[in-house]
């Protein structure tokens, strides 16, 4: 797949979405939907990521990310389309 048919977006989550494995679902989820990029907690309680694939899969990890797992819950969802870059490295949860 060349980087015209790659969608990667920039995502930082906010809500309730620390201390509740929203990281280590995202990284299940978009893993299912073998996407690549990583996922961080950043200091103020957001999450951040960016994920990169098919334009079909990454929509569908968007979405989810829109409610995130059981015990989140999700205030604001900001997302960024950013150029794709062609990674290859399997999705990881950031420290």
């Amino acid at each position: 797949m060349d980087d015209r048919e790659l969608r990667r977006v920039h995502v930082r989550v906010t809500g309730r979405v620390q201390g509740v494995y929203y990281r280590q679902s995202t990284q299940r989820e978009a893993l299912a939907r073998r996407l690549t990029g990583w996922v961080r907690n950043l200091p103020d309680g957001r999450v951040e990521l960016v994920a990169e694939g098919h334009p079909g899969q990454v929509a569908e990890l968007v979405q989810w990310l829109q409610r995130g797992p059981a015990a989140a819950r999700v205030e604001e969802v900001e997302i960024s389309e950013v150029a794709p870059t062609g990674g290859t490295a399997p999705f990881e949860v950031r420290r």
